[in-house]
């Protein structure tokens, strides 16, 4: 069952669910760091003895925040790739696709910088450890990894379009999104964080530019 955070007030008969849902209002408000077991049980009204009945500890509440996290991630892209305009051209189409992904993606960390940073958190524990590399995900239909799955569907979309087809380059959707997660940072914690609202559109629709072309060019 998934996390569905945003009110105070939680139903016990789902007490596991009520935890995730304490847990990511804590990661919306202070990130990671702000993700305690104990805070959790205290805002659902329940003793932390109740709490641990559900998860060992701090790094199982974690991971289960940091996939709620990824899945909001993917769904902020999916809903600016509705919003791109559409293209009777299958070429700009795909371009169009590609930068709305990407710029989802980029909102969602400025709008969102707590689960944004939640979503990359690593849980210290042995059930989790391993869970969150990628290379063990990709695999398979995983869920909590949609924002890699959703650019590399645009630039296997893209590369079909050239003339003539060519496949896509591989580790393409690792550069894309290096240089999204890159820009994020940035924007959050880096010296791109002062720049005024203007400016840093100008530098987000910039570097989404750079990852069309480039992978046009590629």
């Amino acid at each position: 069952m998934s996390a569905i955070s945003g009110g105070k007030t939680y139903h016990h008969g789902d007490l596991r669910n009520a935890l995730i849902c304490a847990a990511v209002d804590l990661a919306t408000e202070g990130g990671p760091e702000a993700v305690v077991l104990r805070e959790a049980a205290r805002r659902v009204g329940v003793s932390p003895t109740a709490a641990y009945r559900h998860f060992e500890g701090r790094g199982e509440l974690l991971a289960a925040v940091r996939e709620h996290a990824r899945r909001a991630l993917a769904d902020s892209m999916e809903r600016a790739a509705v919003r791109a305009p559409g293209a009777d051209d299958p070429a700009l189409a795909a371009e169009a696709r590609l930068a709305a992904l990407c710029r989802g993606y980029v909102a969602f960390a400025v709008d969102q910088p707590g689960l944004y940073r939640s979503a990359f958190s690593t849980p210290r524990t042995a059930s989790a450890a391993g869970s969150g590399e990628l290379g063990a995900e990709t695999g398979q239909d995983c869920p909590e990894v949609r924002a890699f799955t959703l650019l590399g569907g645009a630039l296997d979309a893209l590369a079909a379009t050239a003339r003539p087809p060519r496949p896509p380059r591989p580790a393409a959707e690792a550069a894309a999104w290096s240089a999204v997660h890159g820009l994020s940072l940035l924007l959050l914690e880096g010296p791109l964080r002062r720049l005024p609202a203007q400016r840093r559109a100008d530098v987000v629709e910039s570097t989404l530019a750079m990852v069309v072309s480039g992978t046009r060019a590629q």
